[in-house]
């Protein structure tokens, strides 16, 4: 048997929504994670709550990339396919390499399911696949006859068909099941047979791959150098729940999120509520405007309050944002954005939120307003947002998107002594109290809690007198009062990291990114960079207001390009910000970026820059 070294592999799990696809697929990558391999995934599921069995729009899929070195995406191509049903094999086969193999369950292929997914015939057995490699077997029928001496009916035993296959896999690239195993006794403790289904499934799944002499070799992707400090994998969503616990800690205040149920956020409200037992309060509302507001009376009365939702939840919480802005409580808004307008592409990622994040408001109303670039990061950028919202008294709107909160990748555990987020100093001032009485510093009034002695005080959504903080339809008072909240907007600039730059300010091109699109574009740069092309590269993490010296950067370019996952806003917001004849890539597939395609587009942009040169 010939064993296969591999710098880094990339596979996609596909089959119909019911086949347990995330769960094989996230068991894989944490079972690479824990071999030492650098992991990012890319789930791929669909927005129909059920949608017919063994349609095409009823495919789940989860591709990931494992690897030996550094990674920043989930991989452009596949090299393997594991295909449970026909319209899985219809939906993904465009992603796989040529010669790259296809592990196929025929029970998913009956003449039903070939017609369902658009094909003629049986594409296992037509020979209208001649690039690929394939593998049929009928694993759910060798699944039941593995599982037969169970006590539990054939629909129980069909079920376990997932760890079947993940059985294979895993002798495909050398791995140990014992994680796994360990994994399903925990998970499946309150369910003795199911446990032992689902062990038995994954044994004899490998065991099959080893005795049938079908894989003429198999894999290795070694770990990669190890690096200090204590790494897990962790989604978007949970590493903004864990950054907001980690906020409130520093702060010393009490976490509370006020939440509605809406996909792809619904899973912080899932994490945070876990988490009562260290002082976190969920409230689960009847609706976006209730959780908001919920979110800004608990700010009111001292806690650090928060909300999460995607692109519609934010339409129907933008009045409580203005009333945010009027009283000058801190509230952090979440918003993991997804393909719009309207209910639009549920489980599909974007980054279309970003001038409604801006402008979605009456009045002038301007916040804060911050992009993680990687799912990992959405620990960081949570705590940044807090220290923000409290130090400023503002609302705050963190946006991720889809990609990132449901895709993993490698976190390095922080130390917790090492976080630096202070808290806010409380109100000293001992002669009378004024509510609007700005800190010369920051620009932000007094967080009183209701009901402090001596600092009793009016609030509102009624424009405020200067100060005393009265209600007020004084002309000059409203224009003053206007400048001041902007004026404490801009401010924040000073006090938000410098934008970094990749390559230098005498590179031919400045190329622009935001929120998710690091991965696919500062890998392409990378590539580029190493082939001897000036391209320089900065990827936005503060949108609003943008870092001091982002102007520098921008000036020092004659060339500046620009990719975001919409069509075209950020590079609208930097055109009139910087005055630059600035080109856009954008793409709205629902997807992320490849970082082949970056690759082209870049490249294609220096040759016509330098064509005759």
């Amino acid at each position: 048997m010939t064993v296969t070294q591999l710098s880094q592999e990339v596979i996609c799990f596909a089959g119909d929504s019911g086949d347990g696809i995330q769960l094989t697929g996230t068991n894989f990558s944490h079972n690479a994670s824990a071999w030492g391999n650098d992991v990012m995934t890319l789930p791929d599921y669909p927005a129909e709550i059920r949608a017919p069995a063994g349609s095409v729009s009823g495919v789940s899929a989860f591709q990931m990339q494992f690897s030996s070195t550094d990674i920043h995406t989930a991989g452009d191509e596949f090299a393997v396919l594991i295909a449970m049903n026909a319209a899985a094999l219809k939906n993904k086969i465009g992603g796989l390499v040529n010669g790259g193999l296809i592990l196929a369950d025929q029970n998913g292929f009956s003449k039903k399911n070939i017609e369902l997914a658009g094909y003629s015939s049986d594409p296992l057995s037509d020979g209208s696949l001649p690039d690929y490699r394939i593998i049929a077997d009928n694993f759910t029928h060798l699944t039941v006859q593995s599982l037969k001496e169970l006590n539990l009916p054939p629909k129980q035993l069909r079920r376990s068909k997932n760890f079947f296959v993940l059985g294979i896999v895993f002798w495909i690239y050398s791995r140990s099941l014992t994680q796994t195993e360990e994994w399903l006794k925990a998970q499946f403790s309150d369910k003795p047979l199911v446990m032992e289904a689902n062990i038995l499934a994954l044994n004899a799944g490998f065991n099959y791959a080893d005795t049938t002499e079908i894989f003429g070799e198999s894999f290795q992707v070694e770990p990669a150098p190890k690096k200090e400090g204590f790494y897990r994998t962790i989604s978007g969503n949970e590493a903004l729940s864990l950054g907001f616990i980690c906020a409130a800690e520093k702060l010393q205040r009490t976490l509370f999120l006020g939440s509605y149920p809406i996909t792809p956020a619904s899973e912080i409200l899932h994490t945070l509520s876990k988490y009562q037992d260290v002082g976190v309060k969920t409230f689960q509302a009847e609706d976006e405007i209730a959780a908001a507001c919920a979110a800004l009376g608990a700010s009111y009365a001292g806690a650090l309050g928060i909300t999460s939702t995607s692109g519609p939840g934010l339409c129907l919480k933008t009045e409580t944002l203005n009333l945010a802005v009027m009283t000058e409580l801190p509230l952090v808004v979440i918003n993991v954005q997804r393909g719009g307008p309207s209910t639009g592409l549920p489980t599909k990622t974007e980054q279309s939120d970003l001038l409604f994040s801006m402008y979605g408001r009456n009045g002038d109303s301007p916040m804060p307003v911050l992009a993680a670039a990687s799912s990992a990061d959405c620990f960081d950028m949570a705590l940044e947002a807090s220290r923000i919202a409290t130090t400023f008294m503002t609302p705050v709107i963190l946006l991720s998107d889809g990609y990132l909160g449901n895709g993993t990748e490698s976190w390095l555990v922080p130390n917790p002594d090492d976080i630096a987020i202070s808290a806010v100093e409380q109100y000293q001032q001992t002669d009378q109290f004024h509510p609007y009485k700005r800190n010369p510093i920051t620009g932000s009034r007094p967080w009183v809690s209701p009901g402090t002695k001596g600092k009793m005080h009016r609030i509102g959504g009624l424009e405020k007198q200067s100060v005393t903080g009265d209600p007020s339809h004084d002309p000059d008072n409203h224009q003053r009062m206007t400048k001041e909240r902007a004026a404490k907007i801009a401010g924040i600039s000073a006090f938000i990291p410098e934008q970094p730059l990749t390559g230098e300010t005498d590179d031919l091109v400045l190329v622009i990114s935001w929120g998710s699109t690091r991965g696919g574009v500062s890998s392409a740069v990378k590539q580029l960079r190493e082939q001897g092309m000036p391209i320089a590269h900065t990827h936005l993490r503060y949108l609003n207001p943008f870092p001091a010296n982002l102007a520098a950067i921008i000036a020092a370019f004659k060339h500046v390009l620009v990719f975001e996952l919409n069509n075209q806003q950020i590079v609208k917001l930097i055109r009139a910000e910087f005055l630059t004849p600035a080109k856009s890539a954008t793409q709205t597939t629902g997807l992320p970026f490849k970082v082949r395609d970056v690759v082209k587009t870049i490249s294609e942009y220096y040759g016509e820059i330098t064509d005759g040169c």
